[in-house]
């Protein structure tokens, strides 16, 4: 009998009361975990069905082996042998699995050739491994074998209940029950250089990330891989603003001539600047009802740095690049972006999350981030591993069902948006464009608005390129966890807060017309009168320049008179609509002439996506259909403008890669542009811009 009285007893005893009480408390005072999603991925579930398998196969071994070594034969009155009871369970117990496993293979030859009668014979092997359990038990008790059949009654239950549940659920798995801890939360406040006053950029993409990727992984681009708005988010920009604006916003107005670096033919264009009277010291975001869907497919257990479809073609898999995250997963990427994003919550916030393939899952209630144990959020988020197929549809409307009771929050108080995680490449429920875009529209509209993170260098950009032209919506595209997280440290707090909308220009001017603008996501909404912007966001500014803060009119001249009447209007975030007017008349110059370097930059990079996107155009229309390449741009044309991608180059959002290619003739076309674009470089002082003479030099060689 144990004696509690005994130290021995009695310290091990209090120490194992005092963690309970500890943990109970804890649990009783401390903050809610309110993580519901419990799946663990195919591959988690295979390693603990491997280990529990084998556990079980080599007590199986033990037990048989066991009883048949003691099992010595019986000897009746009449001095015959007959077999021992032990021994007859130790034998039968042996050479079961072997028969089993040969009646599986029948079993499945059978079904492969009389596929009617498949399910039937497949069925019968559980049944019959049920029956033999069930017989082996009462034969054992029979035979005054109670240990026995308690042994394989112990090993059925786990065989038939613990297995499926560690496969399917993973509730033995520890870090399902354990908080990531040393995650320290960040500061809130705006890095960067300090500015009197903030400006605006455009929605849609806010980078060229996945261009640039493939380029450096030798693939080449989609056309929407490289978009205006989104280069332009990489620069800044002089605006032109010449007085203190004293409203939410002003535009300002550029102008320059320009010859065409190719044909030398005189091109008009006319710069927007982008500002606002708003001080960086009093802006502030509003408390945010934050949902996040994550992409948890298969597609997202590929490397960030390669096309996962690749796999299923007859295409040779490339060695990977040295990188501080090659080998890494796109799941592992984007559950390190989702962790560094939850840093720039706080108290007052609300943040809940969805996870999707073939359907959808609850990953986190709605609810608010005070009362919330972040800290073990963030330890169920980087647990999360892929499977499955991809429903894009079933994880944006999972991810709006948690705003159903916060609708009616004062928009004065909180932002409604989503951010939505994933590689774009939908193959199960509504994959169609349209269906897509009419999704986040009516998001929009009742003010939930869409934040697109793009994951890995497939990351499908036509599809979100085109269902972000919406109000208050925008993407970025994720390839490294630490860059991505330096990223939002600086821009989270804008990338949220939506202030600008409906934004039109009308351009009145007898001599001019609007034939292109470059720097909108609804450039292709503008007619020869008007430009169109949904949604402009506050961007930094550093030493009076604007990150994005352009956009840029090629105008067509039609006439003589140089005079122009620009009238804007616009919506702020609760609706009150402003405008402005200015008349203007542009000065009788010569080419090539800038007002300022803000234009003269926006020119130059409204040149290179031109150059960019015709070859990405010429040289996928020539690798698809096997012929030679006739290039859109020629010395007699000059850089012409490419098409507008109105329908998907892709058949299916699956996407696979092309090899990086360059023809003859557009080497020499790339060449030359890029010793205009250095020359021009020069004069404008922006060193940032090698980046863009980088890429050329690799396409040249």
């Amino acid at each position: 009998m144990i004696n509690i009285r005994d130290k021995k007893v009695a310290i091990p005893l209090g120490i194992i009361a005092l963690i309970l009480i500890v943990y109970f408390i804890s649990g009783l005072f401390g903050k809610p975990d309110d993580w519901q999603y419990s799946h663990t991925s195919a591959e988690q579930g295979m390693v603990y069905v491997a280990i529990f398998a084998g556990i079980l196969v080599l007590s199986w071994l033990v037990i048989s082996i066991f009883l048949i070594i003691k099992g010595k034969p019986n000897i009746t009155p009449d001095g015959i042998k007959i077999m021992n009871p032990k021994r007859l369970v130790g034998i039968v117990l042996l050479t079961s699995p072997i028969i089993f496993v040969i009646l599986t293979i029948i079993a499945y030859f059978i079904a492969m050739l009389m596929p009617s009668y498949g399910f039937i014979f497949i069925s019968i092997i559980p049944i019959i491994f049920i029956g033999f359990i069930i017989w082996l038990i009462i034969y054992s008790i029979r035979n005054s074998l109670k240990v026995i059949g308690i042994t394989i009654a112990f090993v059925l239950f786990i065989l038939f209940l613990i297995i499926p549940l560690i496969a399917y659920f993973g509730v033995l798995s520890p870090d399902k029950f354990m908080a990531t801890t040393g995650i320290s939360s960040m500061s809130k406040s705006l890095s960067g250089g300090v500015s009197d006053s903030i400006g605006f950029s455009v929605g849609g993409a806010k980078d060229i990330d996945n261009f640039r990727k493939n380029i450096e992984n030798d693939y080449l681009p989609l056309p929407t891989d490289i978009t205006y708005e989104g280069l332009y988010y990489d620069y800044f920009f002089d605006t032109g603003e010449t007085e203190v604006c004293q409203k939410l916003f002003c535009p300002s107005y550029n102008y320059a001539l320009s010859k065409d670096p190719l044909s030398k033919e005189d091109e008009y264009y006319l710069q927007v600047g982008l500002n606002s009277g708003i001080k960086e010291s009093d802006f502030k975001r509003k408390k945010l009802n934050l949902v996040i869907v994550l992409d948890i497919s298969g597609s997202m257990s590929s490397p960030f740095n390669r096309y996962h479809y690749d796999q299923f073609s007859n295409r040779e898999l490339r060695e990977e690049e040295e990188d501080e995250d090659a080998g890494k997963s796109k799941m592992k990427i984007a559950s390190k972006a989702v962790v560094g994003l939850l840093d720039h919550l706080n108290e007052g916030d609300r943040f809940g999350m969805v996870l999707f393939e073939s359907g959808d899952y609850l990953g986190k209630p709605l609810n608010d981030v005070g009362e919330t144990n972040m800290n073990a959020i963030k330890g169920h988020i980087l647990e999360l591993a892929p499977r499955g197929g991809t429903n894009f549809e079933a994880g944006y409307i999972g991810g709006t069902k948690l705003f159903e009771e916060f609708l009616d929050v004062d928009p004065e108080e909180y932002e409604n948006r989503i951010i939505f995680l994933t590689d774009a490449m939908p193959n199960i429920g509504s994959t169609s464009e349209k269906g897509l875009l009419g999704m986040t529209k009516a998001n929009a509209d009742n003010k939930i608005y869409t934040t697109f993170i793009g994951i890995g260098v497939d990351f499908n950009t036509e599809l979100i390129d085109y269902i972000t032209k919406i109000r208050g919506a925008n993407y970025y595209s994720v390839h490294s966890a630490k860059d991505f997280k330096t990223r939002m440290d600086d821009e989270f707090e804008y990338m949220v807060t939506p202030l600008v909308f409906n934004l039109l220009l009308k351009l009145d001017a007898p001599g001019f017309e609007i034939e292109k603008v470059y720097g909108s996501p609804e450039a292709n909404e503008a007619t020869g009168e008007i430009m169109k912007v949904n949604t402009l966001f506050p961007s930094k500014k550093e030493d009076g320049q604007t990150k994005g803060g352009i956009v840029i009119l090629k105008l067509k001249k039609i006439g003589t008179d140089n005079s122009l009447k620009l009238t804007t209007n616009y919506e702020d975030r609760s609706g009150k609509t402003e405008g402005d007017e200015m008349q203007i008349n542009l000065p009788s110059v010569i080419s090539d002439y800038y007002d300022n370097t803000g234009i003269r930059k926006g020119i130059l990079l409204a040149r290179y996506v031109n150059v960019i996107r015709n070859w990405i155009d010429d040289e996928r229309d020539s690798y698809q259909q096997k012929k030679p390449i006739v290039p859109m741009i020629t010395y007699e044309k000059g850089i012409v403008i490419p098409p507008d991608v109105e329908t998907p180059i892709l058949g299916r959002w699956e996407r696979q890669s092309i090899p990086l290619q360059v023809s003859d003739e557009y080497k020499s076309i790339i060449g030359d542009f890029k010793d205009y674009f250095e020359s021009e470089s020069q004069a404008i002082g922006d060193d940032t811009l090698a980046q863009e003479v980088d890429i050329m030099e690799k396409l040249t060689k």
